[in-house]
């Protein structure tokens, strides 16, 4: 199980801020996006391939990285 935080334009899109999903041991980051443009609609996934993905207290865009218990979904920020 995986707690999934979303924040600012991804959280509108999916219409929440988190929930929790069923992966599996050695899910990675390019299996969260899977799973979720296949809940949440293909549309989603040129928005998720441009989000940063915090795990423990590593940003990474890297599509092989391992999951953790916790994972934040953020998309790139406008401003200065």
């Amino acid at each position: 199980m995986v707690e999934v935080r979303y924040f600012a334009a991804i959280a509108d899109a999916v219409g929440k801020s988190s929930e929790h999903l069923d992966l599996p041991a050695g899910a990675t980051v390019g299996d969260l996006r899977t799973t979720l443009a296949a809940t949440y609609g293909p549309t989603l996934d040129p928005m998720l391939k441009v989000c940063a993905y915090l795990i423990g207290d590593e940003l990474t865009r890297d599509a092989t990285a391992a999951l953790t218990p916790r994972v934040d979904v953020l998309p790139p920020f406008a401003g200065g």
